[in-house]
């Protein structure tokens, strides 16, 4: 309708991206799992249009990782011969009991998993280029 991207369509695009990226490197169903990460908080910055017909690549790591949270950094670039960034995501999710419905320590196989998309420095992720 306006000719560029829905702004809740990035949203979906960051779900999409770190719930496959956990599907494909931890596995699993989180649906029958009893312990599930929540989204507890959400935002993004738009930095330049994106639109139909447009590429796009979404750049993935981690922020912070404590207890019982994980925080990760998303770049949504737009695609072609110079890539341009187009939005930076954050994404919260909370380590939860599915049945007590309370925060839980990350599972030790997910906080593996987590760790490879920390910067090697261990600096914050602020470039994801």
């Amino acid at each position: 309708m306006y000719g560029h991207l829905n702004n809740a369509v990035y949203y979906q695009l960051f779900d999409t991206v770190i719930n496959g990226w956990l599907a494909e490197h931890v596995g699993g169903s989180p649906v029958d799992a009893p312990v599930q990460g929540v989204v507890a908080e959400s935002s993004c910055r738009f930095l330049a249009e994106v639109g139909f017909p447009d590429l796009v690549v979404v750049g993935l790591r981690v922020e912070r990782l404590g207890n019982s949270s994980v925080t990760y950094a998303l770049g949504l670039f737009r695609g072609g011969p110079e890539p341009t960034l187009a939005a930076l995501g954050r994404w919260v999710h909370v380590y939860i009991d599915t049945r007590a419905r309370r925060s839980v320590p990350i599972p030790s196989p997910i906080r593996e998993a987590l760790t490879t998309l920390l910067p090697p420095d261990g600096s914050p992720a602020e470039e994801l280029a």
